[in-house]
């Protein structure tokens, strides 16, 4: 199973993109956190409020899901970070029986 953390300039573009995937059955869940973001821009270093989005897939779906993410994000410059994962068996088959 894979996490795809990405981050989101607000909580409403981060649900917009979630609600987007999960409606193409990309992912099966999908967990959003506000976050304090310090990072150089053009620069200068910002100190930002953003919203992370954390996707639920599995490992044959990643690639599809990144491409969509860039495709439809509004960043110039999206964060979008892999993390494999070892879920309990239920959940992972819960997960893999809503993907399509």
């Amino acid at each position: 199973m894979v996490f795809l953390y990405i981050t989101n300039e607000s909580a409403e573009e981060a649900k917009k993109i979630a609600n987007h995937l999960l409606k193409k059955r990309m992912i099966g869940c999908a967990n959003i956190f506000p976050v304090n973001a310090l990072y150089w821009w053009d620069g200068t270093v910002a100190d930002e409020t953003e919203y992370v989005l954390i996707v639920k897939t599995i490992k044959e779906k990643r690639e599809t899901v990144r491409k969509e993410v860039e495709r439809i994000h509004p960043f110039d410059v999206p964060c979008i970070i892999k993390l494999d994962v070892d879920p309990n068996e239920a959940y992972f088959n819960w997960i893999k029986s809503e993907l399509r």
